[in-house]
């Protein structure tokens, strides 16, 4: 590895968790941006979540693009060209996009389409930019302190998904009080803005002589057969994406749960081919990575589905009848409800007294609680109906202090709880059931760390591949909400519902299965480790 000795600027870190911030306010908007596109439109819910999968498969493609010209050329691409030029060219890719989006909203010719595409220009130069900035995050001091930083980025990312939706919510709708209709016009200041901060950004990493250039020459191990078997992967996600529209209303439902169906059958077959003959399989002759991949592409499915659909759920009579500039304190709240988790799990990093750890991890989310009801307050968004969301927060305090930094008993935990409250969620309506849903981002606020270190447990040499694969299963957030969107799109066709509730309510059995999945995950995993004599659970309770 060759690094530079120079001194590295104090504002280095800042400015790099910026990027960190875009990505979680651009990501959580999209359930603002959702049920406004959906209206202005006039699409049904399958087609208003073809913004989740032009996002997320963005990600996926854009890693997959790199593993490829990696795999061609027997050099990590990435590593060659520096981590600091592929955070400014993605930043570039980023800022092409926006400024598009923003060139689309002036327009009056805009179509669906063309938002489509603006959205997965910025998401690929997400994409570049993720895969850059978490290394470079560690590389910006003592290699021993890097999760304290990345941890600090989190937390400024959760800070991103808090603000985006209000954020959002204010430049279509303005004040609540107006009567008037946004128009897609409204966003071109917004994503004109954004441009130009991914531009100051951008140029900051070019100019700046004090940013550490870190490069390697890694020789990429041979992997053809999960390079054949990732080719697969993305079949079904193009034709999702750019072939939809040859499908009838009927046909749309069999797209869409088949693309699903595909590609975790693709995902359990490598689990079981690797296994029976490792050659050409790279990292994934791991089976607890291959269980990882399944679990990353399912985890992000849920945390994005429950959002996303939310609009939807909330237009519907039982649960208020509200329109789309009435929902951002739901979407902020979710979202809000990662940032509770994700700081509380930070505390884990520091080298703190017990006594102070267990009272900080009381304080900790009641002041990140107290900040969302703040931001509420000020958009101007009724807050006395979030107050009895803190019960839920003190049931994933509870589970904090239960599963104790274990990671395989942390997140059979959170996926249990998650369980639990997607059932709830079902049986009941109005606030208990919105609220019910709403605690599914607590759930999710500490799977990806808890996933993530199970994963590359023991993967040696092909650990960094490894993660590269994660990544990509980020692909779980373009698949999984259309399924659910699919099934919202049955109250238009039929009368009635099911079970005696809405279809649109009744579509929440996708995340209960998502939830239901990572709970058998913890137990499954947990177990392959042991039988490998890895038990991180052990590791953790023997310090």
């Amino acid at each position: 590895m060759e690094k530079t000795t120079q001194a590295i600027s104090k504002s280095a870190l800042p400015t790099l968790v910026t990027v960190f911030f875009f990505w979680g306010f651009v990501a959580a908007s999209n359930g603002i941006f959702i049920p406004f596109c959906k209206t202005h439109f006039n699409l049904d819910q399958f087609q208003s979540q073809l913004i989740d999968t032009s996002f997320y498969g963005a990600y996926f493609f854009g890693s997959l693009i790199l593993y490829l010209m990696s795999a061609v050329s027997g050099v990590d691409i990435l590593n060659r060209i520096g981590f600091k030029n592929g955070i400014i060219l993605g930043l570039s890719m980023s800022i092409i996009g926006a400024v598009s989006l923003a060139f689309v909203a002036s327009g009056t010719g805009a179509t669906f389409g063309m938002v489509l595409a603006c959205f997965f220009i910025i998401a690929l130069g997400f994409s570049l930019q993720q895969t850059a900035a978490q290394p470079f995050a560690i590389a910006l001091g003592n290699p021993a302190t890097g999760a304290h930083r990345l941890n600090f980025a989190g937390g400024i990312n959760s800070l991103g998904t808090l603000l985006g939706p209000i954020a959002v919510s204010v430049v279509l709708f303005g004040d609540l009080n107006n009567e008037g209709t946004a128009t897609i016009q409204s966003i071109k200041t917004l994503y004109l803005i954004l441009a130009g901060l991914f531009l100051f950004v951008a140029l900051f990493f070019f100019v700046s002589k004090n940013l550490p250039t870190i490069k390697m020459e890694e020789h990429v191990e041979n992997s053809s057969k999960a390079m054949r078997l990732l080719f697969i992967i993305a079949i079904p996600t193009i034709v999702l994406l750019f072939f939809n529209n040859m499908f009838g209303e009927n046909e749309k439902v069999y797209l869409v749960i088949g693309s699903l169906v595909f590609i975790l059958g693709a995902l359990f077959y490598a689990l079981i081919a690797a296994q029976k003959n490792k050659s050409g399989w790279g990292a994934m002759q791991y089976p607890q990575l291959v269980m990882g991949m399944i679990a990353i592409f399912v985890y992000v499915g849920m945390e994005v589905t429950v959002q996303s659909n939310m609009g939807a759920l909330l237009r519907q009579p039982e649960f208020g009848g509200l329109d789309e500039k009435y929902i951002s304190q739901f979407i902020s709240l979710y979202w809000g409800s990662l940032m509770v988790g994700r700081w509380t799990g930070a505390l884990a990093v520091f080298d703190l007294k017990k006594s102070t750890k267990n009272l900080l991890m009381i304080v900790v989310p009641l002041v990140a609680f107290a900040l969302i009801l703040f931001v509420n307050h000020m958009r101007g968004n009724e807050i006395k109906n979030m107050y009895v969301y803190v019960i839920s927060i003190f049931i994933l305090i509870g589970a904090f202090f239960y599963a104790n930094e274990r990671p395989a008993k942390m997140l059979f935990t959170v996926a249990f709880f998650g369980l639990t409250a997607m059932v709830i969620g079902l049986l009941t309506t109005g606030q208990l059931s919105t609220f019910a849903f709403i605690s599914g981002g607590l759930a999710c606020s500490v799977m990806w760390s808890c996933i993530f270190a199970l994963a590359v447990t023991g993967l040696g040499k092909y650990t960094s591949q490894g993660s590269a694969f994660l990544i990509m299963m980020i692909l779980g957030g373009a698949i999984i909400p259309p399924t659910q969107g699919v099934i919202c799109d049955f109250d238009k066709m039929t009368t009635g519902g099911i079970a005696g509730m809405s279809y649109t309510h009744f579509s929440y059995i996708v995340p209960l299965i998502c939830f239901a999945y990572m709970v058998w995950h913890a137990i499954k995993t947990k177990s392959i480790l042991k039988s490998q004599g890895l038990d991180y659970d052990q590791q953790v309770s023997g310090h």
